[in-house]
Formats: structure tokens, C-alpha cells, sequence
């Protein structure tokens, strides 16, 4: 079965399966429209920008004749339309495409989800046991601080 990413976590999402936010878009200026619905929906005021078509490694991949790589970051509404400009309509090609490529008829505009660094958003931790021992014997609870992610939590 072929599915895109946005089909896939659609599915995820009828479940109750938490899911990074996005809209499909076929042209830039739709994609602008739904990198603009996200930011009221989420809060995000960053967003990826992420070709759909049915290959792995997208984010490697390359659109034929530019340097677009088949997934990005977009950090304003003008980095939106641009990169959106850039993959949509042309040919990306990764390791599962061969060299010609795959046409790009979609774009999945993405709320960001991951924090850089020292701007990561304060949350609450929360701590759980984790079991260490450099031997059988004995065994040591300690704390791990975590962080809430995309689908729940991370170490």
C-alpha cells in the first residue's frame, strides 16, 4: 500500500494518535494559506515544508536542476511560498526514485515540533525511574528528566 505522509497521519490521527500538525498544499500560494492556518490553530511561527511523494529520503533528496532539498525549514511566510515554489512541479530525486526523479504534485506544510536549544519552550518535567547497573547486581532507580514531544514523551 502507498501512502503519503499527510494520509499516514491522518489515519494516526482517527486513532487518537498524536501527530505533527500539517496541511496540504498544490501550489505556493496555498501553502502560504495553510502555513498562515496553522499559526493561528498551533502557535507555530516556523513550519516544514515536506514533498510528498511515494520515496524515502525526501529530506536528502534533491529537486533535478536546483539545491531544493525535498524537505526544509521555513522560518517566515516568504520562506513558505519560496521553498514551496521550488519543489513543487519538479522532479525530487533520492535513493528509491533512481535518477530521474519523482514529480512533486503536493506539498505538506508541518508545524515544527522540534525546539532549538536554549529557546526550547519551558514545560513541565516530569521524571520517571530508569534502571542503571554496570553489574547483574545491584540495580539503581534514577531520575530522567523528559520532555514532551510530538507523539508523547522522550528521554
Amino acid at each position: 500500500m502507498n501512502l503519503h505522509e499527510y494520509q499516514g497521519k491522518s489515519i494516526l490521527k482517527s486513532f487518537g494518535v498524536r501527530i505533527q500538525e500539517g496541511l496540504v498544499a498544490s501550489s505556493p500560494e496555498e501553502a502560504v494559506e495553510a502555513a498562515k492556518k496553522l499559526n493561528a490553530e498551533t502557535g507555530t511561527e516556523w513550519w516544514v515544508v515536506k514533498a510528498q511523494i511515494h520515496a524515502g529520503g525526501r529530506g536528502k533528496g534533491t529537486i533535478v536542476g536546483t539545491d531544493q532539498h525535498g524537505v526544509a525549514i521555513a522560518k517566515s511566510l516568504d520562506d513558505v511560498k519560496r521553498i514551496a515554489g521550488n519543489i513543487l512541479g519538479g522532479a525530487l530525486v533520492t535513493k528509491q526514485t533512481g535518477e530521474n526523479g519523482k514529480l512533486v504534485n503536493r506539498v505538506l506544510i508541518a508545524q515544527d515540533v522540534y525546539y532549538p536549544g536554549a529557546s526550547e519552550p519551558s514545560q513541565p518535567t516530569i521524571r520517571f525511574p530508569f534502571l542503571r547497573s554496570t553489574s547483574l547486581l545491584p540495580l539503581t532507580l534514577l531520575p530522567v528528566k523528559r520532555r514532551p514531544n510530538l507523539l508523547g514523551y522522550e528521554l
